[in-house]
This record gives structure tokens, C-alpha cells and sequence, in this order.
């Protein structure tokens, strides 16, 4: 995988935290849009882990 990837990847991951740290502050932990965000995040993370883990 090309560092060009994982450095798009990254940039998205930190989109959606920083997103995931606003919605979280406004509403519920438990909202249907705060753990969707979440979930999405967790993907993202997981997906950048295994392409990375790849490279190696």
C-alpha cells in the first residue's frame, strides 16, 4: 500500500473523530448517530491497521 493511501486514511480517520468528539458533546452517548460515527471510526481504524500491517 502506498503511504499516499494510508496518509488519505489517516486524514478521514481524524474527519471522523474530530466529528465523533462534537456529536458527543451534544448529545447522548448512546444516540443512533453517536455510535454510528463511532462504529465508522472503528472501521476506519481497523481498516488503516490492516493495510498498514500489510506494508510491513
Amino acid at each position: 500500500m502506498t503511504n499516499k493511501k494510508l496518509e488519505d486514511m489517516d486524514n478521514q480517520i481524524e474527519i471522523v473523530r474530530k466529528q465523533l468528539n462534537k456529536l458527543a458533546k451534544e448529545k447522548a452517548l448512546s444516540d443512533p448517530i453517536v455510535v454510528e460515527t463511532s462504529q465508522l471510526l472503528d472501521l476506519l481504524l481497523n481498516e488503516y491497521e490492516r493495510l498498514r500491517n500489510k506494508d510491513l
